[in-house]
């Protein structure tokens, strides 16, 4: 395709891309799941699945291969941009408090998912069609325990933002509780693909190299950065130059941590972690977070969706194999993030709504499989039960979340329940 082709064709996916997470989020909203449900639902609905199962013509013409090119880098914008301005608002010195907690939180709802992957994988390594022949049963599991033990964190974090929880104890614990348990995941993930032929090295730069890009920012960074306090309140609001200079700075954060093997959304999030708050962060959040949300966050779904199969789950061994992961999962993510909660001191209440909000896999989720599928470690068909998976996780988020804590809440006045919309 020449670039005017290309640019034409990404005009109407957008079209169709924003029709479709408006509509279904609204509905989804309407059934009383959060919109974010509905933008990953819409994006699966425009992917082979649905839009390509019913109409394969219209969805090939729609999302020719040569354009996805250009999807996937606005979908890795929207989703790092996004996850920086979660940063911003996230309350580091409710973390501090909270530190114990998460960590522990973090820690049971890595162990006990990824070693509950790692004893399905003994038992599915053999079965056809699901892991790679080349892959060893060391590798199939760690790589299956590392899929179960991530947490949908960008998703975690709309979440927690549409059910008024941002900023509360409730919301900073499983957001610091999802950041910690992701970036091990994702250092896991390192040393699957390091054990899979790409070298050691590659396990040591992502891990070495993103602790310390973690300890730079949060120590040097973090104070050279309140110039942009102190400049913002002398002309009164953030001027294009610091505007242009923040985003410079995310877009080298977010370069950084994909260079190094750790995902764009940890250089993302790490750098609004350092941002000085008050007048400044608000008026960043004003800026960007409109745009980021309502334009760039559903090209991610979408190009995750279009890499989603679920019509490959089309037999009893499937089935109940999918039925296996799916319990484990919940077993694992849900209950083990519940008990460490409860024995760091939560009330039983606040522990379930822990347990149910890291039990989300969504779209990271997606990321790490789509990453196993491209490096030849999983085949489609374990990648269709990982996909489905994730998506009947993230659907029962919201109802259990309601189910054990959201009434109560309302009662005593605690949960701000009318969920924040970006535009009309």
């Amino acid at each position: 395709m020449t670039g005017v082709e290309l640019s034409a064709a990404f005009f109407l996916q957008m079209f169709f891309i924003l029709l479709a997470c408006r509509v279904v989020g609204r509905l989804a909203r309407k059934l009383g799941q959060p919109q974010v449900v509905g933008e990953m639902i819409a994006g699966v609905f425009l992917g082979p699945s649905l839009l390509g199962f019913f109409f394969p013509g219209a969805q090939q013409s729609l999302f020719p291969k040569e354009s996805l090119k250009i999807l996937y880098v606005g979908a890795q914008l929207g989703v790092g941009l996004y996850m920086f301005l979660v940063g911003v608002e996230f309350d580091v010195e409710t973390f501090r408090k909270r530190a114990k907690s998460a960590a522990s939180v973090s820690s049971a709802g890595m162990v006990a998912p990824f070693v509950l992957g790692a004893l399905l994988a003994i038992a599915l390594v053999k079965v056809p069609g699901l892991f790679s022949e080349r892959a060893s049963l060391f590798e199939a599991m760690l790589f299956l325990g590392a899929a179960m033990s991530i947490t949908a964190f960008p998703m975690l974090a709309r979440i927690i933002y549409e059910r008024g929880l941002t900023g509360t104890s409730l919301g900073t614990l499983a957001l610091a509780a999802g950041a910690i348990g992701d970036a091990g995941a994702w250092c896991v993930l390192a040393i699957v693909l390091a054990s899979f032929g790409a070298g050691k090295m590659v396990a040591i730069k992502a891990i070495g190299g993103g602790i310390v890009y973690a300890v730079l920012v949060l120590t040097v960074g973090r104070k050279l950065l309140t110039w942009f306090s102190e400049a913002t309140k002398r002309a009164g609001q953030i001027t294009n130059s610091q505007l242009a200079l923040t985003l410079m700075l995310f877009m080298l954060a977010v370069w950084i941590t994909d260079s190094i093997g750790i995902h764009a959304v940890f250089g993302g999030f790490l750098l609004g972690i350092a941002m000085p708050r008050g007048f400044f962060a608000r008026e960043l959040q004003r800026q960007l977070e409109p745009f980021a949300v309502v334009f760039l966050l559903p090209m991610f779904f979408t190009f995750s969706g279009l890499n989603t199969r679920l019509d490959m789950v089309n037999s009893p061994q499937l089935l109940l194999i999918a039925g296996a992961v799916i319990a484990a999962a919940c077993l694992g993510k849900g209950g083990a993030c519940w008990a460490a909660a409860r024995l760091n001191g939560e009330d039983n209440r606040t522990a379930l709504a822990v347990g149910t909000l890291m039990n989300a896999r969504g779209l990271m989720e997606l990321i790490i499989i789509n990453i196993g599928l491209q490096k030849g470690v999983i085949q489609p068909a374990l990648f269709s039960i990982m996909v489905l998976m994730a998506i009947v996780t993230t659907l029962m988020t919201s109802p259990v979340f309601e189910w054990v804590y959201g009434r109560h809440a309302r009662k005593i006045g605690a949960l701000d329940t009318a969920p924040a919309e970006v535009v009309p």
